[in-house]
């Protein structure tokens, strides 16, 4: 029986992405923009994080953010509400976003008047955290109705990420959700990782995660 070639295609797609991604990344950095790919599951607090991170930093920087959904518009009308410059990307079925995708993005959004541009990623833990966008940075949002043990079924997503933010800290009280647990799970999948427990309804912790981003930022900008 002859031989069937088999050619590795996810494999090829990750390396041509990757590419993409690197040259986005540089052609940002030439520019000045500072790209957050900012991922998490469906309900975790993305679009309420992300306006209460508008309102800490909006004086400091010109703020466009890019809402990435299946369909709908919902969350880029609520963005569009701070005043930062705001677009909905459609991606017709796809449950990630990769570098090319990131790239028509940012033509769309236009951006000769943003520093900080956020991309607030498809809702799942799997797929997205497969694709490199180009980011200068990767956060993510686990909130504590989800369960502490998150960062053992979906290792990549934390290990690709430099900061998670625990959310929805106001409801520990009412779930089974060990905290201290979390974060030793987390570091168990990346030991590098910043973990900032907020609560973006009541504005807890988001103070401390604004002065995260800022000084990743300005550091970003001096080297």
């Amino acid at each position: 029986m002859d031989q069937v070639r088999v050619i590795e295609i996810k494999q090829s797609v990750f390396a041509a992405n990757d590419k993409q991604a690197e040259e986005l990344r540089k052609e940002l950095k030439e520019k000045g923009i500072f790209l957050l790919n900012l991922m998490s599951s469906p309900g975790a607090g993305k679009t309420t994080t992300l306006r209460a991170t508008i309102a800490a930093l909006k004086d400091e920087f010109k703020i466009g953010v890019m809402e990435a959904d299946i369909d709908s518009d919902v969350d880029a009308k609520r963005i569009a509400e701070t005043g930062a410059k705001a677009i909905q990307l459609h991606t017709g079925g796809m449950c990630h976003l990769d570098a090319g995708m990131t790239r028509q993005g940012l033509e769309g959004l236009g951006t000769d008047d943003v520093e900080l541009a956020i991309l607030e990623n498809v809702g799942n833990l799997v797929c997205p955290a497969e694709f490199d966008t180009g980011a200068s940075k990767n956060a993510m949002i686990l909130s504590v109705p989800e369960g502490e043990d998150k960062p053992l079924k979906y290792p990549l997503m934390f290990s690709v990420c430099d900061v998670v933010l625990i959310n929805k800290i106001d409801v520990l009280p009412y779930f089974d959700f060990d905290l201290e647990k979390c974060k030793e799970y987390i570091h168990m999948r990346n030991p590098n990782a910043t973990i900032i427990p907020v609560c973006a309804k009541t504005g807890e912790g988001i103070d401390v995660w604004a002065d995260w981003l800022r000084t990743e930022i300005n550091n970003w900008k001096r080297n």
